[in-house]
């Protein structure tokens, strides 16, 4: 049997929210041709192979196809291998070597928005015009609608679409975030899905920090 680790990335306040993520520590149990049918059954948005542990090897896989780069799997993998206690200062998707830290009780990520898959990035007038929203207008994958809730203090109401990933709507999406923030220059606070919060700020060199809390559910195990 193999276990998989189920946690909640980016919590919001008293618990609320949070994207579900499926992490398999001992990724190399599963053969790479088996992966995607184990994440398509799993039906997480996103399902985590820890391949080695200890240089962070790791593959992202949504229900539909494999991602180069996701903010919620390194962020949520970061804190389970800590948790574990095989802390890493790197995480290694496909994209590149992704930095990572814990802080006041977030864990972050270093990231670059040009690892983001393409996506449509739209903003709206107001928070209600994003939360009326019913799904992707017709022709567009994938799709992050946002609108500030208060600019003043960088807080931001968005909701993730994505139907080419296998994903109806995001829960949380740290790509996105990682894109949204990159785009504005600025510190973001962003409320997504239910109530899940993201935090991001411009980093070095062009990079985006993208942190968040994060909480393990429980395991589950595949045969």
């Amino acid at each position: 049997m193999t276990d998989v680790h189920v946690l909640r990335v980016f919590l919001g306040p008293g618990g609320i929210g949070g994207n579900p993520l499926g992490v398999l520590l001992d990724g190399k149990a599963v053969p790479e041709d088996q992966r995607q049918a184990v994440a398509a059954e799993l039906n997480y948005s996103e399902t985590v192979f820890v391949d080695d542990a200890t240089s962070g090897a790791i593959r992202i896989f949504t229900p539909a196809s494999e991602l180069g780069f996701a903010g919620h799997p390194t962020v949520g993998t970061s804190w389970l291998l800590d948790h574990v206690g095989e802390t890493v200062e790197e995480l290694r998707p496909p994209a590149g070597v992704v930095k990572t830290w814990r802080e006041h009780g977030l864990t972050w990520v270093r990231a670059r928005p040009e690892w983001v898959p393409p996506m449509d990035v739209q903003q709206y007038d107001a928070p209600a015009d994003v939360d009326a929203l019913g799904g992707v207008p017709d022709g567009v994958g994938v799709y992050y609608a946002w609108a500030w809730e208060d600019e003043v203090t960088g807080h931001v109401r968005s909701r993730m679409f994505a139907p080419e990933l296998g994903i109806v709507e995001d829960e949380a999406t740290g790509a996105a975030g990682v894109l949204l923030t990159s785009q504005l220059g600025r510190p973001l606070r962003i409320r997504q899905g239910t109530g899940s919060v993201l935090h991001t700020v411009p980093g070095p060199d062009g990079t985006v920090e993208l942190g968040g809390e994060v909480r393990l559910e429980g395991l589950r195990s595949l045969p």
